[in-house]
């Protein structure tokens, strides 16, 4: 199989581009370069895979000829090129745009206009569901819970996008989906949360698990937006990356389909009090943060309702967050280096 992974230097192109060189597929990566540690991210793939992947520098928001050549012979298309951060797009939201509505269309359009039809997987956010305010939740000693909704949120939960970020990403969404519909495009749409893992070069702004472990290990100070009681549903990225490849191979169900995807109600997290614990284990010493005023379009909690992903393909994770974030440990223990110039 020939696959695009656009977005490819990145944390979560760069584990899937490994993924599917090692099984003996054709990698096409396009990617414009401008996240931190993309080009450390190719090095390290090109020294540690026989089978070389194709490299590709452009812009989803510029390039249209450049996009059509990617797309030659194309049989898959990951499509995780985006801005990633909510507050990055409050601070410059036509930016944002640009890259998450404008640049997904540009794909979709090329695939339309080329007359091909790879199968199209659309790396969305749970933020396409704004703050939640319509679900009922209780603030227990460590984290929220919700207090209807065991399993989650499932994906008829209204859209409410509730941020510069969630408005593009949710429009990208919403024209994969309707691609699919009216076009007859073999897309999918994966709703994803908080995905974690190697080759991860968390920032304040985005990846909060490897950012937490990259400043902890550097001894920089770590700030808390809001009451560290915040829950998150994390799954570690080999399992994202089966996600891709199960719901390819059940494109006759998964295509035109939404699916949240993420650790699910058995792997959450409060993003300190849960999180600290395991954190100083790993580093075998205690640790204090500075706390601040929530942010803009954060949600008190999101735990991804994945049952429909397990019905249609097939599809669970496999690893438990325990084992993932001691990986994740490991990883950046093992890299001190990379992370000095950050």
């Amino acid at each position: 199989m020939k696959i695009l992974i656009t977005g490819g230097a990145g944390f979560i192109g760069i584990n899937a581009a490994m993924h599917f060189l090692q099984k003996g597929d054709d990698v096409v990566i396009f990617d414009n370069f401008s996240r931190l540690g993309g080009r450390k991210n190719i090095e390290w793939l090109q020294k540690n895979v026989q089978k070389q992947p194709q490299i590709l520098e452009g812009d989803i928001r510029t390039d249209r000829e450049k996009i059509k050549e990617s797309l030659r012979d194309v049989e898959l298309v990951l499509h995780l090129a985006g801005q990633v951060a909510v507050t990055t797009s409050v601070v410059n939201p036509r930016e944002d745009f640009e890259i998450n509505a404008l640049g997904t269309f540009n794909m979709l359009e090329s695939i339309r206009e080329l007359k091909i039809n790879p199968i199209f997987i659309y790396s969305s956010t749970n933020k396409v569901y704004g703050g939640l305010e319509d679900i009922s939740i209780k603030e227990e000693d460590t984290k929220y819970v919700f207090t209807d909704l065991p399993n989650g949120i499932a994906e008829k939960q209204p859209l409410d996008f509730h941020s510069p970020y969630g408005c593009s990403k949710g429009a990208g969404d919403q024209y994969v989906r309707d691609y699919s519909r009216i076009y007859g495009l073999r897309t999918i749409v994966f709703r994803q949360s908080c995905i974690y893992g190697p080759r991860q070069f968390g920032i304040e702004d985005q990846g909060w698990l490897a950012w937490f472990m990259i400043a902890l290990a550097q001894g920089k100070e770590v700030t808390i937006y809001g009451n560290g009681k915040q829950v998150r549903d994390v799954l570690y990225i080999d399992d994202l990356v089966e996600a891709y490849s199960l719901s390819a191979q059940k494109i006759t169900i998964s295509q035109g389909q939404i699916y949240n995807i993420g650790g699910g109600k058995n792997n959450t997290l409060s993003i300190w009090y849960e999180f600290r614990p395991l954190l100083e284990e790993l580093f075998q010493k205690s640790f204090t943060v500075t706390f601040s005023p929530s942010r803009a379009g954060d949600q008190p909690i999101y735990i991804s309702d994945i049952q429909k992903a397990e019905n249609d393909f097939g599809w669970t994770p496999q690893i438990d967050k325990q084992t993932g974030i001691r990986k994740l440990y490991d990883w950046v223990s093992a890299n001190k280096e990379l992370f000095s110039v950050s």
